[in-house]
């Protein structure tokens, strides 16, 4: 008997849905809670790292980033205004935004970043 061919009586099952719309979106939904509590976890672990930490460390979190907007809204914007507003100076002022804004976040992490390497919170 082949797979066309059903017992006398016997509807054919039809085949399984390829796709369970149900099964997708509770899996989806897990996929997304457990990125959630992995940056819940993180940025918990950045504030209990950072507990210990001396004011001036943190005020200079805070300096830093207040003097690079500064520089970047400010000072940086000036090029195309002096270039006289052309789309070329535009370009030039964007391709420079992106490699200041880079070389500024390098310094960011070398001199700020919190190590969360020894806090753990796995309660095997």
């Amino acid at each position: 008997m082949t797979t066309e061919e059903a017992p006398e009586g016997d509807a054919p099952e039809p085949p399984p849905a390829f796709i369970d719309k149900d099964q997708e979106a509770e899996a989806a939904f897990w996929r997304l809670k457990r990125a959630a509590d992995r940056w819940r976890e993180n940025r918990v672990k950045r504030v209990m790292a950072q507990e210990g930490e001396s004011i001036f460390l943190t005020l200079g979190r805070v300096v830093y980033a207040v003097l690079c907007i500064i520089f970047d809204g400010l000072i940086l914007v000036e090029l195309p205004i002096m270039m006289g507003r052309t789309a070329a100076s535009w370009a030039l002022y964007i391709v420079l935004l992106i490699l200041v804004v880079r070389v500024q976040y390098d310094f960011y992490q070398k001199w700020f970043s919190v190590d969360i390497s020894q806090i753990d919170f796995d309660q095997e």
